[in-house]
């Protein structure tokens, strides 16, 4: 592959849970960090999660802390994103992203990187 997949989005209830997928391919082993945004309707994209990969550390958005988790599996070359207790702002097209590599989307800067390798985007949406 040569950009990220995601997949796991869906419709859920408010206060309702997913876990995002994202298949990084060869964009993953050497990336300096992965991570996860989001865009919805009439809004600009905003970082969501992140991990930096030489330390490990990782951030969160102020409105999704404590209720989002990101991790990685580096066999897998994959990125997860686990949301709890979804919220009606929190509809929007997530994507996966990596930094550091030779990708020509380097459009994002988040956390001291930035993203240049990018998916397509999976559709959350929050609805009663």
């Amino acid at each position: 592959q040569a950009q990220p997949v995601e997949s796991g989005g869906g419709l859920v209830q408010p206060g309702g849970s997913l876990r995002l997928s994202c298949a990084a391919s060869g964009s993953f082993l050497n990336a300096y960090a992965v991570g996860w945004f989001r865009q919805a309707p009439g809004k600009e994209r905003e970082g969501v999660a992140s991990i930096n990969r030489q330390d490990n550390m990782r951030y969160y958005a102020d409105s999704v802390k404590g209720r989002f988790t990101i991790s990685t599996d580096d066999v897998k070359r994959a990125v997860y994103l686990q949301m709890n207790n979804l919220q009606p702002d929190d509809p929007a097209i997530y994507y996966c992203a990596t930094a550091g590599g030779a990708g020509n989307d380097r459009n994002f800067y988040y956390k001291g990187f930035w993203y240049d390798t990018w998916g397509q985007g999976t559709q959350v949406t929050v609805s009663s």
